[in-house]
């Protein structure tokens, strides 16, 4: 679960990480009141709080000169939807004259099977394609998970990335702070981008946590966090199913798959044979024809999906009940969309038969399969 910018914030607020003075407002409140209650000083900036990347290009961030160019601000951004989702609530913030924008994240390297310290001189909105043009400027440090992210690795990467004296010291406070956040909340991700180098301090502008959905059994604080209002339409149906649901913003294949590993390893292999996957959907392990039924009822309306591949190895998963699933959908819903089948494992053939039954086209192979997908998609 992604936090929103405000709630990362108050966790590393309370860590010690200095965060701009800011105030959350919601639909319905007096805007200017509530600035002035909190005590901030123009000139501000007005974020809508929703959990997607890329806000300041999706015009959700608004900087405002004074208090009435931020209630104007924050009425445009409660009417403006950032990738699909419109916010229930804007951070409001005092603007930090900085010098320099730094990025650090502690992330969960999974191949490595420990936590790791990132950080680069190439801070902002554009670090990711910074990053690919300039891999040198990024710097990784491995932290042993038995031991926790030590003083000496957080100082060793301030001092490559040229912090000296007391921006070095507060660098390695901050790093510690990142690292008992992800290790308490058992994060996947925690960021800070920008750290702004304000004078002889740093200020963490924006700030992102994600939580594995795993872990929020131990945080039930957390858990209230998840906001369906904050959730696509379709996004927010799928969570009333009990069915992993993430749209992608863009137009493509709808891929679904049982299990998280399969539908993102199926994703992957769109993208590799050129088309582009508009929707991530994971019916899970031995799931039910009804359950099928209903996921692929929730994509027959879906405007950004050109076609729906169904890709299903099964092992606790049988073929044979998902194809009744799909078959009886095709007979509920029609066929809105082009819709392509890979089966391979448990009833395979008998689930093919069923298939053929309902004029579906089936697969064993799961490149041919991704390739008729794309292929009608690009023809959708």
């Amino acid at each position: 679960m992604r936090l929103l910018e405000y709630e990362a914030k108050e966790i590393l607020s309370g860590l010690g990480v200095p965060v701009p003075r800011g105030v959350v407002v919601e639909q319905g409140d007096d805007v200017a009141e509530k600035i002035r209650g909190a005590g901030l000083q123009p000139p501000l900036v007005v974020k809508s709080q929703v959990p997607v990347g890329g806000r300041g290009r999706a015009g959700g961030v608004v900087f405002a000169p004074g208090i009435g160019a931020a209630v104007e601000a924050a009425g445009r951004l409660f009417a403006t939807p950032v990738r699909g989702l419109l916010p229930r609530r804007v951070l409001v913030e005092e603007a930090v004259e900085h010098t320099l924008e730094l990025y650090l994240a502690v992330v969960l390297d999974r191949a490595a099977r420990r936590p790791v310290l990132i950080a680069s001189r190439m801070g902002g909105v554009e670090v990711e394609e910074a990053a690919k043009k300039n891999p040198g400027a990024i710097i990784r440090a491995a932290v042993d998970p038995w031991l926790g992210l030590r003083g000496y690795v957080a100082r060793r990467a301030g001092l490559a990335l040229g912090l000296r004296g007391r921006l070095l010291r507060g660098f390695e406070a901050v790093a510690l702070a990142l690292y008992r956040a992800w290790e308490t909340l058992g994060a996947e991700l925690v960021e800070v981008n920008p750290l702004a180098v304000a004078g002889d301090r740093l200020v963490a502008l924006d700030a992102k946590i994600v939580v594995d959905d795993n872990a929020l059994s131990r945080h039930p604080g957390l858990g209230g966090r998840g906001d369906v209002g904050e959730y696509t339409g379709l996004e927010a149906q799928a969570r009333r199913l009990g069915l992993p649901l993430v749209e992608l913003g863009q137009e493509g294949v709808a891929v679904v798959g049982n299990g998280a590993g399969m539908t993102m390893a199926t994703m992957d292999l769109v993208y590799e044979r050129g088309g582009q996957p508009s929707v991530f959907l994971d019916i899970g392990g031995g799931a039910s024809a009804d359950r099928v039924r209903a996921a692929l009822g929730l994509l027959a309306g879906h405007q950004a999906s050109r076609s729906i591949l169904v890709n299903i190895f099964g092992g606790i998963t049988r073929c044979d009940e998902v194809a009744r699933g799909i078959a009886s959908a095709v007979e509920e819903h029609g066929s809105p969309k082009p819709l392509v089948v890979r089966l391979a494992g448990t009833m395979a053939e008998e689930g093919r038969r069923i298939l053929a039954r309902a004029g579906v086209e089936a697969y064993s192979d799961p490149v041919e399969a991704v390739d008729r997908a794309v292929e009608l998609a690009r023809e959708g």
